[in-house]
């Protein structure tokens, strides 16, 4: 069989190669979307990551395709129905960062509470005033946990090693596992009302697309923390901006944001600014408003970045794509 990877290091490149013998394999290290290479189109089986857009254009160039291998949990940038109908079959890798986003989660929430970026900037000018950096404590903070899939249980247990008071709303609550984890379930509404900090663990659904609205933000406690590393457009980015304007969110640790390939292909489209969508153009322009706030700190997507989680997405795709060869049953299909 042929397989084609894209968004790969040189190190994934030969890490893939030396397992995957006796088949033609091609590595690239762009997204699907920013390859042309007549090659690469007799693949059956595709490798690929969150910048890759799966959509039915580009199956379309593909005849052959019989496995979209997404190296990821999330599968939003994957046309599901088009490939449902095609007889492709797609698959994830469900728990490669259960811990790994969890504690980039947590990292994001002491920045916040303890101002380290802005006392770590003040640091690098020899400025060693504290006035101006008073944080908070965690510990007897309530801790509002937006979606408690395998995650978000990790965000929990790390919140309650704080001495945080954790409530979390899920849409299909786990038996038991307030019980064993030591939290309370809540009503969205309550969860909006009387967190301190609200951490988002929700896969991006039609359900959950701009599930943070301004409706939303407005029934937070003055000076919330948000924190969003699930994935950028489950907040409503004008209504994040306007929360932080006038106070109502306190401060937002963001590692995605709604319209993040925009950022990441700017440089491409420098000069063809004007024939964006306006749509997208005042997304662009409110990302960047976002990432130049003082009380606001954007990573870029990194929360899945360590070198033990990039192993076992690498494990667990490898399994994905010998599942096909092998003709075995495919453990980690989603459609």
């Amino acid at each position: 069989m042929k397989i084609v990877f894209f968004e790969t290091e040189p190190w994934e490149k030969k890490y893939l190669g030396e397992r995957i013998i006796g088949h033609e394999t091609e590595f690239y290290e762009e997204s699907i979307n920013h390859v042309e290479s007549k090659t690469m189109y007799d693949a059956d089986i595709i490798g690929i990551f969150i910048s890759s857009h799966v959509t039915k254009d580009v199956l379309d160039k593909f005849p052959n395709l019989k496995l979209v291998a997404s190296m990821s949990t999330g599968y939003d940038h994957i046309d599901i129905e088009e490939c449902n109908k095609r007889g492709i079959v797609v698959c994830n890798v469900p728990a490669y960062g259960d811990n790994t986003v969890a504690e980039h989660a947590f990292g994001l929430i002491l920045n916040l509470a303890r101002n380290i970026h802005k006392a770590y900037m003040r640091a690098t000018h020899e400025e060693f005033s504290y006035k101006g950096l008073m944080g908070i404590d965690l510990q007897g903070k309530t801790l509002g946990v937006l979606g408690t899939g395998r995650i978000g249980q990790n965000v929990i247990r790390i919140a309650k090693g704080f001495g945080m008071n954790v409530i979390a709303f899920d849409a299909y609550q786990k038996q038991g596992l307030e019980e064993e984890l030591g939290f309370r379930y809540a009503s969205f509404n309550e969860l909006l009302s009387s967190s301190d900090i609200i951490s988002i663990h929700i896969p991006l659904t039609k359900d959950t697309f701009h599930m943070i609205d301004g409706e939303a933000i407005n029934k937070m406690k003055d000076g919330v923390i948000l924190i969003n590393t699930a994935r950028g457009a489950i907040i409503d980015t004008e209504a994040l901006v306007d929360g932080l304007e006038n106070g109502k969110i306190g401060s937002a640790g963001l590692d995605v944001l709604e319209g993040e390939l925009l950022i990441k292909d700017e440089r491409e489209l420098v000069h063809e600014v004007s024939s964006l969508p306006r749509a997208q153009l005042e997304l662009l322009l409110q990302d960047h408003k976002l990432m130049k706030m003082p009380n606001v700190v954007v990573t870029p997507h990194i929360g899945f970045y360590t070198k033990e989680a990039l192993q076992r997405i690498l494990n667990t795709t490898l399994k994905n794509v010998f599942d096909l060869i092998e003709k075995r049953g495919f453990e980690n299909k989603v459609s």
